[in-house]
């Protein structure tokens, strides 16, 4: 009898199993003549009780001519209480241009503490306090629907506490979420043309200065540590890196200097954020 030949199987090319490379990049808006690209910097060098920011006048120009140069009108702001802080972002998540642009930069310089970062008012670590929290509320995606599945970039130069972030060691071997439910549900009646369901908070990249509890550092004459090396990185590889990226090659920058690491925290981007895609 004829032998039954089982027909070869086949699978699908491995280009198929994967998403699109559109899908995997944030949409840019172009042409760069219709493209309304604001950032907003908020710069507290003088305070009330608490020591001046000697060289921070740097960092606001080094960082005002690199968003610049990506193409974002920059909205700066000094010397701000928690709640003129509060305020100005409130006015910045308003814009109307977010309509027509495709991201944006969040830049805060302050001192700052674990709680957060220090208004010009600011004694301790209970007074005149601005909650990180705050950022994330302001422009999720309830509060800033023009900035809806838009990156939102966030940098905070501040110290996060009073720890030197080194420590020394030796080479001695010696060891020394809910799930979802019910609860949260909506009806099933909901038509998808008019209502949809979104994550509250998504689309931040967070880029702090320094670890938890750790401090950041500065010199009267070049500014920080952290924008030097986060203006130098963006020159230097903006033109075909994506951003999360270029944040690893600012914290590879201080692989030589154990007093201070940036940290990426609360970075819930969906795709690769490219400033510059094709190129």
């Amino acid at each position: 009898a004829a032998s039954q030949e089982k027909p070869p199987r086949t699978h699908p090319p491995l280009s198929a199993l994967c998403l699109p490379p559109s899908s995997q990049i944030y949409p840019i808006h172009l042409p760069r003549e219709t493209r309304t690209r604001r950032a907003l910097l908020i710069c507290n060098i003088e305070f009330e009780y608490l020591s001046r920011r000697n060289g921070a006048e740097v960092d606001v120009v080094g960082m005002t001519k690199l968003l610049e140069g990506l193409g974002y009108m920059v909205d700066t702001h000094y010397n701000l209480t928690s709640q003129g802080m509060a305020k100005v972002m409130k006015d910045f998540a308003d814009h109307k241009e977010h309509q027509t642009s495709d991201s944006t930069f969040l830049v805060f310089m302050s001192h700052g503490l674990r709680a957060g970062l220090c208004g010009t008012k600011s004694r301790d670590e209970t007074t005149d306090i601005l909650s990180l929290d705050t950022i994330y509320e302001i422009f999720n995606n309830q509060n800033c629907r023009a900035l809806l599945g838009k990156p939102k970039v966030v940098l905070i130069q501040a110290c996060r506490g009073g720890k030197r972030g080194s420590v020394l060691v030796s080479d001695s071997a010696d060891p020394a979420a809910p799930a979802p439910g019910s609860a949260d549900g909506f009806p099933e009646q909901l038509e998808a043309e008019t209502i949809r369901e979104v994550h509250l908070e998504s689309d931040f990249a967070t880029l702090h200065s320094s670890t938890p509890d750790t401090l950041s550092w500065r010199t009267a004459e070049k500014g920080t540590f952290f924008i030097q090396h986060l203006v130098e990185q963006f020159r230097n590889h903006a033109c075909d890196s994506n951003l999360q990226e270029i944040f690893r090659k600012v914290q590879r920058a201080f692989e030589s200097f154990p007093r201070q690491l940036p940290s990426q925290e609360r970075t819930t981007l969906l795709r690769k954020f490219y400033l510059f895609p094709g190129h």
